[in-house]
């Protein structure tokens, strides 16, 4: 059964017919407790959500694990819910994608809706049909492909993000317009995450979540161009892990994921220009951009074979080769791409220095 996006004013309306149409005994629904207070109150006085039962976990990637999973199963088992039961995600990506593995390995799986809560989730989470936790330092290494039955995206939960989410968020979007086409990406290099015009965004976010339906649709399972999302993220899940394990050792805050991403788009443009001949000039602007919103991540060369090392666990390689998605230009994609250890470095050092 196909997913359904909607992009909705009217969520109470919406969220009803959602609900109405998954046949369920027992409603539940998950947060983490940032939502649970920014959140579920635009929320809980529907008419729908009068008899949910309410499940809140800890908030942050860093819960997003094991514990965190077994929790939900427990509470869902001591709500009584059923096979015929209904999950509704309300949260980020953290709460989708754990909410949609909980909903989706529950006696053998469970219907459930998302209702992302920040950009990143609209975006990226939420939409597709990945679902997973962390294991140890590893991003997203147990999952599932399992489809919410809908999607709800609404964007007056935007206006309850703080700067650094809603750029975390926008991260995914310069990701899709790379993979897209020359106009988009152009229009999201105009766009001033300084003073962000929401409104403005709204139009942008459509296009956004439209670039992955379409790859998603002609490949689900990611085996062949689905793996053009994943432009970005073999550096950067590398950073995001890297800081997971420095927040373990030394308890400094953990990057956000759309950071790690913008990271991650560093080092794959350059590795892009290097090995594809990708416009320098395009790599520039799209670098300068990152730069300016996003800062630096403190790394030294001392840090580079953990970074290699973590990139060695990514779920796309083959026989231990680190696989790439690069391009030749903007909208022009080249999936299963390598590179050498010495290739990987001198990435590193231009995100370094620029």
């Amino acid at each position: 059964m196909k997913q359904r996006v909607l992009i909705t004013h009217q969520l109470a309306t919406n969220l009803a017919m959602a609900i109405s149409e998954c046949e369920h005994d027992n409603l539940f629904v998950l947060t983490d407790d940032t939502t649970r207070e920014h959140c579920w109150p635009l929320i809980e006085t529907f008419i729908s959500m009068r008899e949910a039962h309410v499940i809140t976990i800890a908030p942050g990637d860093i819960h997003k694990n094991v514990e965190s999973l077994v929790y939900v199963w427990r509470e869902l088992e001591r709500g009584r819910a059923t096979r015929h039961s209904l999950l509704v995600n309300l949260g980020g990506g953290m709460v989708t994608d754990l909410g949609g593995f909980a909903a989706s390995t529950f006696k053998r799986g469970i219907d459930f809706i998302n209702i992302p809560t920040t950009l990143l989730s609209m975006v990226d989470a939420s939409v597709g049909g990945k679902t997973g936790i962390n294991l140890d330092s590893f991003k997203n290494e147990v999952g599932v492909f399992n489809d919410a039955r809908f999607v709800l995206l609404d964007t007056e939960f935007l206006r309850t993000l703080d700067d650094k989410n809603l750029r975390s968020g926008y991260a995914e979007m310069l990701k899709h317009g790379l993979i897209s086409n020359s106009r988009t990406w152009a229009e999201l290099l105009k766009y001033d995450l300084a003073t962000p015009d929401l409104r403005h965004l709204l139009t942008m976010l459509g296009t956004s979540v439209s670039v992955k339906e379409r790859i998603v649709e002609k490949d689900p399972k990611e085996k062949g161009i689905r793996k053009a999302l994943n432009f970005g993220h073999t550096f950067g899940h590398a950073f995001e892990s890297l800081s997971l394990l420095r927040y373990k050792d030394n308890g400094t805050e953990p990057i956000l994921h759309g950071y790690a991403v913008a990271y991650g788009l560093i080092c794959e443009l350059w590795l892009s220009a290097l090995k594809l001949g990708f416009p320098t000039e395009r790599m520039h602007q799209t670098v300068q951009y990152i730069r300016q919103y996003y800062g630096q991540m403190n790394i030294s060369c001392d840090d580079y074979d953990a970074l290699i090392n973590l990139m060695r666990h990514d779920k796309k390689n083959t026989s231990g080769i680190i696989n790439f998605t690069l391009l030749s230009d903007v909208g022009e994609i080249h999936i299963d791409q390598t590179a050498s250890d010495e290739e990987l470095k001198q990435c590193l050092d231009f995100f370094r220095e620029g």
